[in-house]
């Protein structure tokens, strides 16, 4: 029986897949051969998270891998009407980031509160000045996104004595529903956005919801970059209608030196790292080839994303 045909869509540095010695055919391929070597595999890992190259190479009808796996929580970069017609299942990488990106969120979180960034500027500039901090535990937070990164940093600002409010794309016990997000986002400390991006998603941090916000409020996007019109923060921040924010994630990467971003007062911006912990790529590839196995004999994939959704359900 032919070993299946492993298609990786490249990256630096490449996955460790010696456990599939013997048992696949692993191929590399970059983003400007895919679309030549699409028909003729059986499985494709979107090793290159960034590329948005299966989706414009993604063929229509004839041969096609029978199962696409992105080592990424978001699908956005590679979902297109063709795949998502097609009976090709998708999974992601749900699970590897989501304490990771918790953890940032909390760092972020205590960074603002206890004013770290000016403390370090200060220190650079031997200025001894005396300023008075932000309490976290009794604040309140929304956390936008209910899969399992938005419920790990609820949990790790409940840690901290946040009150956490979830907010998804219905209600229901434990979380509430979008008709409530304006409603919670007017008494909110700290908004977190954890999302999946979605025609539903897209933009929905827009002018009309930074100015719902309190002065006193703190915003944080881990999610995607196009949850949030980048101009509409800078300018709630230039005025002051939210009083800080950090962004991990941007509607296009990497921030180019000449974006305005970098120089907005109060905006922490760091370079999509959130969910990247040291041995990040080794437990992505390493799930992989567990979900290889399963594959392989012919057993439920877990992590299957509704391609029409874009997003793995949730239980």
């Amino acid at each position: 029986m032919a070993r299946p045909a492993v298609l990786v869509l490249d990256a630096s540095p490449r996955p460790r897949l010696g456990r599939l010695t013997g048992r696949a055919s692993v191929e590399y391929v970059d983003g400007s051969g895919l679309a030549a070597r699409l028909p003729s595999a059986d499985v494709l890992l979107v090793w290159d998270f960034r590329s948005d190259a299966v989706r414009r190479t993604w063929p229509g009808e004839g041969p096609r891998p029978r199962w696409v796996h992105t080592a990424s929580a978001g699908v956005d970069h590679l979902m297109c009407p063709a795949l998502a017609a097609s009976d090709t299942v998708v999974t992601n990488a749900r699970g590897i980031f989501d304490e990771p990106i918790a953890e940032y969120v909390a760092a972020l979180v205590l960074a603002m509160a206890k004013d770290l960034p000016r403390t370090l500027e200060l220190q650079r500039e031997r200025v001894w000045r005396h300023r008075e901090s932000q309490r976290v535990a009794g604040g309140r937070a929304v956390v936008v996104g209910t899969g399992p990164i938005g419920r790990a940093v609820g949990r790790t600002l409940g840690a901290l004595g946040v009150r956490t409010a979830l907010v998804g794309r219905s209600a229901r016990p434990g979380v509430h529903g979008p008709e409530d997000l304006d409603r919670l986002l007017a008494r909110a400390d700290w908004v977190v956005a954890a999302a999946p991006l979605t025609e539903e998603t897209r933009g929905m941090f827009d002018a009309r919801r930074f100015g719902v916000m309190r002065p006193s409020a703190r915003f944080v996007n881990v999610g995607r970059g196009p949850l949030v019109v980048e101009e509409a923060l800078a300018e709630a921040l230039g005025r002051r209608g939210i009083a800080g924010a950090a962004l991990d994630v941007f509607a296009h990467e990497p921030l180019s030196a000449g974006s305005p971003l970098w120089d907005v007062p109060g905006l922490i911006v760091s370079p999509h790292m959130s969910g990247d912990t040291m041995g990040w790529r080794d437990g992505l590839g390493a799930q992989f080839v567990e979900l290889f196995d399963l594959w392989a004999a012919g057993r439920p994939l877990p992590n299957v994303v509704d391609k029409n959704r874009g997003y793995v359900p949730g239980h």
